[in-house]
């Protein structure tokens, strides 16, 4: 260890009760006001003024007085211990999470992964945080948040950055053609929206964000498609493509189901084909209200800060996963 860092070791234990006798001026007061043994702190003393090398305190009849050298010292020994009082309550403020509440809306298709691996990420530092989770629509979930309802919204389509909204974008992932696992398109390397123009389509219901895409990317190709069907979930749409009751566009699902039918089955089952348009893709972020400085609960700016800032790494491997 350095000198210089061996000579601050020292004297760190000490700084209390110098900053403590800088005030008083009186040892007894001192070890009164520090609930410690007079001894102790006369010990204090003694070994600080060993290790700054002179003398900090001289007896001035029954008190004592500050040297020179410890008024020179005394302003950095109060600015450090004031500050590390401030760190100290940074800690303090932010486990105060485990006392927070964190209201989250977010769309059907990222209940099953995205969500839960990242409140996962911040439960591991903040073990009592509590969240508050309501799913819906992109636009029941937006209107969640300006109404005050909830804190943050996790959309894709971003919500676009306002006077009242600010967003991030957190990950891109495509979108992809779903048809029944026996359809012709079924084990092509790409599809164009033109292939599946006679198709009955299996559609999202307005208001959802997948809805506003594909509506894009119909547009886009100069048509509009045959809806057959319209639900509030991919997983049912899923299951109506896996029936042959249409194909769809939605983003990767993952591991699809075994291709082995059976009449236990149904002959269910669905694959996914990419997409070839320069619109297939949906861009997944977080939004939240603008707030005056210092109106955000302390939870919530931490998780968001934590999403925004970690959220990218902590989900490539999922977006790996399902793209890959």
């Amino acid at each position: 260890m350095q000198a210089d860092h061996r000579q601050l070791a020292q004297l760190l234990p000490l700084l209390p009760v110098l900053a403590e006798l800088g005030r008083t001026e009186h040892v007894t007061e001192t070890a009164e006001l520090l609930g410690v043994p007079q001894s102790t702190v006369s010990r204090a003393l003694a070994r600080a003024s060993a290790a700054v090398g002179t003398e900090l305190l001289v007896r001035d009849g029954r008190g004592v007085r500050l040297t020179p050298a410890a008024r020179t010292l005394l302003p950095y020994i109060e600015q450090a211990l004031t500050e590390f009082q401030t760190g100290l309550d940074l800690v303090r403020e932010e486990s105060s999470v485990v006392r927070g509440r964190i209201s989250v809306a977010f769309q059907h298709t990222f209940g099953e992964a995205t969500l839960p691996l990242l409140i996962s990420a911040f439960r591991s530092r903040y073990p009592g945080a509590v969240f508050t989770l309501s799913q819906g629509s992109r636009n029941a979930c937006l209107e969640e948040l300006a109404a005050g309802e909830a804190d943050l919204a996790l959309t894709a389509p971003v919500g676009a950055n306002g006077t009242h909204l600010q967003s991030a974008p957190l990950y891109r992932e495509p979108l992809r053609l779903v048809v029944h696992h026996s359809h012709p398109l079924a084990g092509r390397q790409s599809a164009a929206l033109a292939d599946i123009r006679t198709e009955p389509f299996v559609a999202l219901e307005p208001g959802y964000g997948m809805r506003s895409l594909t509506d894009a990317l119909f547009r886009e190709a100069g048509y509009r498609p045959r809806i057959a069907f319209e639900s509030q979930d991919s997983h049912t749409v899923r299951g109506l493509v896996s029936a042959g009751l249409g194909v769809s566009i939605l983003p990767p699902g993952g591991d699809a189901p075994g291709r082995t039918v059976s009449p236990e089955t149904g002959n269910l089952g669905w694959a996914e084909v990419p997409l070839d348009s320069p619109l297939a893709f949906r861009e997944v972020g977080l939004s939240w209200r603008r707030r005056k400085t210092g109106a955000e609960p302390v939870p919530v700016r931490l998780f968001r800060d934590m999403v925004v800032g970690e959220g990218p790494q902590l989900l490539a491997g999922l977006v790996r996963q399902r793209t890959g």
